[in-house]
């Protein structure tokens, strides 16, 4: 009789991770990890973005374009010798915008359009003055006897244009979740210098809806936000309690804050001299409003929202004391830009381990 062949079956002791490969696995994890945290400072600091900008002169000068020497603001009569009007490019309802061209640079120059607003006008040249900053447009001169204020140009213009200037094919690579976060630290860490600035805690009142608010902000070429319109900024002091209002009419809307509201029902008239006062915490409001227009809707905003979704829901208590400070927002923000730049570059690490 044939006798059938018997198969054996061998078993394997189970595979080992020797401590060597281990120790080699950790060291990149480590490694990996200190080469985010530099990239991810590099848009904090080596790209200007630093708390101070070694680019900027001292009190009274400016430096443009390439130029390494700083000059002094230009007065009326080099503006009215040096500085050519190319062509209108706005108009609000304090002034009408020029670009122009001093010494074959672009440049932006403002001028008073209505003489029962220059308390308006020379507030805002007061504040460009006091807050040069990496945050604020560069001030290049102005001439306050002909109500004139000369800034740098930047061609892209006011955020309005943003998500326009993200499809034109040449930043069609900067529409991603990770620049569009970048975007909105930007503007939050404006904010929160604005609310600690040197002048004390100023709020930015020109922002009775999102249009409006982007209105008041420049994209630059490097695509970083810089404030342009100060003409609106009162300031809390409430040692002294000193609080502000955001203008002497009625605000409506779901877009302004709460406290910004009439509170006193349809059936009792608006009257300015009834309406309570509010401070800076107004802005902080707002800010889930114009971070998820910075956020758009492109691939992997939507978890960027997700991971920001605690933060912006403190933003939007009804009881001003209970949102977050501006500092507070901005740290959530830096914080989840590392958590997702670490899970986009290390997506199977964990499991790895």
């Amino acid at each position: 009789m044939e006798k059938k062949p018997h198969f054996v079956r061998r078993e394997f002791p189970p595979r080992e991770v020797s401590s060597v490969s281990l120790a080699f696995l950790l060291a990149a994890v480590l490694l990996l990890n200190a080469l985010l945290y530099l990239y991810v400072n590099k848009f904090y600091i080596a790209s200007g973005r630093a708390e101070t900008d070694p680019g900027l002169c001292p009190f009274g000068y400016f430096k443009l374009g390439a130029v390494k020497n700083c000059s002094p603001w230009l007065s009326c009569e080099a503006i009215n010798r040096e500085v050519r009007k190319l062509k209108c490019v706005g108009e609000g309802a304090v002034k009408k915008v020029f670009l122009s061209e001093w010494k074959e640079n672009k440049v932006v120059l403002s001028q008073l359009t209505n003489s029962e607003l220059k308390e308006d006008f020379l507030h805002g040249l007061k504040m460009l003055k006091a807050l040069q900053s990496k945050h604020v447009v560069r001030l290049l001169g102005y001439c306050v006897q002909q109500f004139t204020i000369l800034t740098e140009y930047h061609p892209l213009g006011s955020l309005r244009g943003l998500n326009e200037t993200l499809h034109i094919p040449k930043y069609k690579g900067m529409n991603t979740w990770h620049r569009r976060l970048m975007l909105a630290i930007d503007y939050v860490s404006v904010i929160r210098y604005l609310h600690s600035s040197p002048l004390g805690t100023l709020v930015m009142c020109d922002s009775n809806d999102l249009d409006k608010v982007l209105s008041q902000y420049l994209l630059t070429s490097d695509f970083h936000i810089l404030v342009n319109d100060l003409d609106a900024l009162p300031l809390v002091n409430r040692s002294a309690g000193r609080l502000v209002k955001c203008g002497h009419r009625e605000l409506r809307g779901e877009f302004v804050a709460p406290e910004q509201r009439w509170p006193y029902g349809e059936e009792v008239p608006f009257e300015d001299d009834l309406m309570p006062p509010y401070d800076e915490k107004t802005d902080i409001w707002k800010i889930p409003d114009v971070s998820n227009f910075f956020l758009g809707h492109v691939e992997g905003s939507d978890i960027v929202r997700l991971h920001l979704f605690d933060i912006h829901a403190a933003c939007k208590k009804k009881d001003p004391a209970e949102r977050p400070s501006a500092q507070e927002v901005l740290d959530t923000y830096r914080k989840v830009l590392t958590l997702l730049i670490r899970e986009a570059a290390m997506p199977g690490t964990r499991e790895m381990l």
